[in-house]
């Protein structure tokens, strides 16, 4: 029995009709560039430019038909362009290939996911600073293997989240950066005969760069491996945020409460609220790494130049921009709705033996060598245990049964006096998180006022 060739399994149309707006938009630039260049006419170039625009209206309304058997977003622009406009459809393509167009598109399309995100990153750094300014004097217990090691402020746990997603920032301009590069003219993979103003098509597309390879041009993909990096790292922090909120929200901790938006109920167990918003948040960075890996995959073998094998970046890079802009907003949204048990994070420092390393540093400023201070110490933590105190509780007669170096001002070691004597740049001290905090500030308004082309 003879098989016919299901050509859907190369029609690409399903998915990257969602490159519509960017085809038409470098469309439209590259036929008025060659009426500038005397290859077109005005009057046809501006005949194209507006059956163009009727065609991108007609989607924007959900009126256009995509057809399969037309293979691409490029082929159904083009056949619908035929039908409104006759045969000078066809002078559009003059000087270009699918494959400078679909490299056009993307760079496009990456510029603008790049510009959400990152004002979707700039908000969420805006609400953990807000979050932070309001809990300078709040104090819990730093962990290391989760366990409770030191006293810090709130804030200050706050703002490590910042710093991650500022970083993040930083990544996504550098990644907007390696997309900001026009390759039209790179025609198939040699360039083109035409006299074409490729200058003239960056500057309307609003491209500050031109390749300078036409073959690299219309293979390169690392602007997408950029995204999709940038992206990775970045869901990577959401995951750690949003473990850290499963974990205060759990009875066990108590450390914080979710908005009643952002919980939902059991199905069977009436009593519980699940942090789901925060566990899928957790779990959509599953997805964006593997996006990454496959784009990747796609990449490493492929020999110069293009190749069909690429039309698989595009479902990745849509999945990945869709999760991450998605997950942005409700990560935002569900920050602000939560509210701390400050009783209880004191309550966690309180019962507990967090100032174990301020004593020992309080011997070595006796003359003790830290590592001997290390072990009476180790010893003290141990007896405390046993007999369920804590250290701050011990009187001096029994702290000096350790050692003589004690002597009674070692009471004058608090939880307060611990955060604050940490005043080294960088340090939980408030007056630390003060400074480090007005810089945030100032440099997230120069960053939102500057934009992402600063």
């Amino acid at each position: 029995m003879e098989r016919k060739t299901d050509k859907s399994y190369t029609a690409s149309i399903k998915f990257d009709k969602r490159l519509y707006a960017q085809d038409i938009k470098g469309s439209k630039a590259h036929a008025e560039m060659l009426a500038n260049q005397g290859i077109l006419t005005l009057e046809e170039s501006k005949l194209i430019c507006g059956g163009l625009e009727q065609i991108r209206l007609e989607i924007n309304d959900g009126l256009f038909e995509f057809s399969e058997d037309f293979e691409d977003i490029h082929m159904n622009i083009e056949k619908a362009l035929f039908e409104k406009i006759g045969s000078v459809a066809g002078k559009l393509h003059t000087g270009r290939s699918r494959n400078d167009q679909i490299a056009l598109d993307l760079r496009i399309f990456v510029k603008e996911s790049v510009q959400a995100i990152w004002e979707e990153l700039l908000e969420l750094r805006k609400s953990i600073l807000d979050k932070a300014s309001r809990n300078m004097e709040v104090y819990l217990p730093g962990y290391t293997h989760l366990q409770r090691g030191q006293p810090v402020s709130l804030a200050h746990h706050l703002l490590a989240f910042h710093e991650m997603f500022k970083r993040d920032s930083v990544r996504f301009l550098r990644v907007y950066e390696y997309a900001d590069v026009m390759p039209l003219g790179s025609g198939a993979l040699a360039g083109t005969t035409y006299p074409l103003d490729r200058e003239w098509v960056a500057n309307k597309l609003g491209f500050k760069n031109l390749s300078v390879n036409s073959m690299d041009a219309v293979s390169d993909r690392d602007f997408l491996i950029d995204f999709h990096s940038a992206s990775a790292i970045c869901a990577v922090h959401i995951s750690r945020l949003c473990e850290e909120i499963v974990i205060w929200t759990s009875e066990e901790f108590d450390f914080a409460k979710l908005g009643s938006d952002f919980t939902t109920g059991s199905s069977m167990m009436p009593q519980k609220r699940n942090p789901d918003f925060a566990e899928i948040g957790r779990a959509k960075s599953g997805r964006v790494f593997g996006n990454l890996v496959a784009m990747l995959t796609i990449l490493k073998g492929l020999p110069l130049t293009y190749n069909r094998d690429l039309q698989e970046d595009k479902e990745p890079l849509f999945d990945t921009f869709d999760t991450m802009s998605k997950t942005l907003e409700v990560i935002n949204s569900m920050l602000s709705s939560i509210t701390f048990n400050k009783n209880k994070m004191r309550s966690a420092i309180d019962n507990s033996n967090v100032l174990a390393t301020d004593i020992a540093d309080y011997l070595v400023r006796k003359g003790m060598p830290f590592r001997e201070a290390h072990g009476i110490v180790n010893d003290l933590t141990d007896y405390v245990l046993e007999t369920k105190q804590n250290i701050h509780e011990l009187s001096l007669e029994k702290y000096k049964s350790f050692s003589e170096l004690f002597e009674v001002d070692v009471t004058e070691i608090t939880i307060e006096n611990s955060i604050n004597s940490r005043n080294i740049f960088g340090g939980t001290a408030l007056e630390n998180i003060e400074s480090s905090m007005k810089i945030a500030k100032e440099n997230l308004k120069k960053e939102k006022q500057n934009g992402i082309r600063d």
